[in-house]
């Protein structure tokens, strides 16, 4: 009788991590695992190396990141955190997995471009990303494109993608952008723009939402199931971006939310800078999938992710708050 592959997914109670955990638990073929800073402080590389060790796992999820944007850019010591939970703990996990001889799968960000595609083709008449290699008209990053990162987060990402591939084992980069999902269950998680817009949404009546920075979204439970079908049909070891199909900006993302969350919402676009941050964004960050099934379109992802929210706001309801 063939043995349950091991499953290790660390940052098991963040919005993506707990989706992973949910997929694998569905299905008897996996012993799954899931560990959260209440279980494993990561950074402690001999403590967690033990724990890891003993568990012997054949997969390693790696969900665990640093993703305060704009702290990141207003402190050196908030930098210093980015670098050693974007680049240590993944350089880390990388040599531990290609010793246990296990499959890493690490995520990182469309932050690591400059989002400049649309200046280079207006200037040059070739945007830079991979829009012209996919046979798209889509302006957009396919996973060769070169990184540029504008920001220090963007800089700690890539030097975890960096690190994951010196190690030299049998890895699988993901690059997600717009996570959004059911709130994670870890108090340290961050809420998605989603989340945060339909409780605007529902205090004010009224929102501004930039309008000049584009990308796409990205739905957990998609990512996590893409996740284990890109591990079980053994696609070559690499760069993925996998991300929901469809290009928004957050103020079109906003104006589909509310409007199919049946919300009156007054929406206003308005650019960048009416919302002064430390940290500069990419202006067009679109990530191409070149080399998996593409995921289902953010929009019906989203139309699923408010139908779960309404099933979570009973509490808000019986105190006279509603969608």
């Amino acid at each position: 009788m063939e043995k349950n592959k091991k499953v290790l997914i660390l940052g098991a109670k963040g919005m993506l991590g707990q989706e992973l955990f949910r997929v694998y638990s569905e299905d008897a073929g996996y012993e799954v695992v899931g560990f959260d800073r209440e279980e494993i402080d990561i950074t402690d590389f001999v403590t967690a190396e033990k724990k890891i060790r003993s568990f012997a796992p054949e997969i390693i999820l790696n969900a665990v990141a640093y993703n305060a944007v704009d702290r990141c850019e207003e402190s050196d010591e908030e930098y210093a955190k980015a670098m050693l939970l974007n680049r240590e703990v993944p350089k880390f996990l990388a040599k531990l997995a290609k010793d246990l001889d296990a499959v890493l799968v690490h995520y990182s960000s469309d932050y690591v471009f400059d989002g400049e595609l649309e200046k280079s083709k207006e200037e040059t008449g070739c945007c830079g990303g991979g829009c012209c290699g996919a046979g798209s008209s889509e302006l957009g990053y396919d996973e060769e494109s070169i990184p540029n990162p504008l920001s220090r987060y963007g800089e700690s990402k890539l030097a975890g993608e960096i690190a994951v591939q010196a190690a030299h084992g049998k890895y699988h980069l993901i690059r997600l952008s717009k996570l959004f999902g059911k709130p994670a269950a870890s108090e340290a998680g961050k809420r998605s723009f989603f989340e945060i817009m339909l409780e605007k949404g529902r205090e004010n009546g009224e929102e501004s939402v930039v309008d000049d920075e584009k990308s796409c979204f990205t739905y957990a439970p998609d990512a996590a199931r893409a996740t284990k079908a890109l591990l079980e049909e053994n696609a070559p070891f690499g760069i993925y971006h996998l991300v929901s199909s469809g290009v928004a900006t957050w103020y079109e993302a906003a104006v589909k939310l509310f409007q199919m969350a049946g919300m009156n919402v007054a929406v206003k676009p308005v650019n960048k800078e009416a919302f002064p941050r430390k940290a500069t964004r990419p202006k067009c960050s679109t990530l191409l999938n070149t080399k998996r099934p593409p995921l289902r379109n953010y929009e019906e992802a989203l139309s699923e992710f408010i139908r779960d929210m309404k099933k979570d706001s009973g509490a808000m309801a019986s105190k006279g708050s509603k969608f």
